[in-house]
């Protein structure tokens, strides 16, 4: 009984601890660095309409292994020392920590590139294009809006205004039209397809959403 309450109790322990890191990361050390150090830098660069998984992706996932075997399971064996429970289970909550990043990186791919094919990602998806299109410093979370509300950076997405030239490969048909099923949550602005390097660049590392 007791290993199973700590295995419990670690899975918990783990995935919470990613999900406040989610929201800190992207809102303190992404967003509020304004591109100071290559993890600001590369994110504002993905506001910009680079999307490509690059470099400073790979060092993410050591620096999340790092973290999550190094302190978030010491810290899950430490407090189940101290409780009673068993230690050498407790340190589950490591992997689950790094489990959670990995869920994360690939429902934040998958929003950018591949069609939603569940309830969750087409929420998912409203919630981070308003991030993207409409208050870069406003839904901060990507896979939970919870703490977002807690801290009073959530906010309803309403109809997303996308730019054209920016419109994701999922959200367009053929002709270039927001495709049905995705009509009331989005719409397209501008007519051109022309890149805006310099523009979006620019209001990227502002933290001002991209113009139409």
């Amino acid at each position: 009984m007791t290993t199973a309450l700590t295995a419990v109790l670690a899975v918990a322990y783990g995935a919470f601890s990613w999900s406040l890191a989610e929201y800190v990361l992207h809102r303190f050390f992404m967003h509020q660095l304004w591109g100071k150090g290559i993890a600001s830098r590369e994110h504002l660069m993905h506001h910009a309409g680079n999307n490509e998984w690059n470099a400073a992706n790979r060092l993410a996932w050591v620096g999340v292994v790092l973290v999550g075997l190094g302190i978030v399971a010491p810290i899950a064996a430490g407090l189940a020392l101290l409780a009673g429970l068993s230690w050498p289970v407790a340190l589950l909550a490591g992997p689950v920590y790094i489990a959670s990043y990995g869920f994360y990186d690939w429902v934040h791919w998958r929003a950018h590139h591949r069609d939603p094919s569940t309830a969750y990602e087409l929420w998912l998806r409203h919630h981070h294009f308003h991030h993207h299109f409409g208050h870069p410093l406003e839904n901060h979370g990507v896979t939970s809006p919870i703490w977002d509300k807690v801290f009073g950076t959530y906010a309803d997405p309403g109809t997303i205004k996308v730019p054209r030239r920016l419109a994701m490969v999922w959200l367009v048909d053929e002709a270039g039209n927001v495709r049905p099923e995705f009509e009331g949550d989005y719409v397209l602005a501008g007519g051109s397809l022309a890149p805006r390097l310099d523009e979006d660049h620019e209001r990227a590392f502002n933290n001002l959403a991209p113009t139409a």
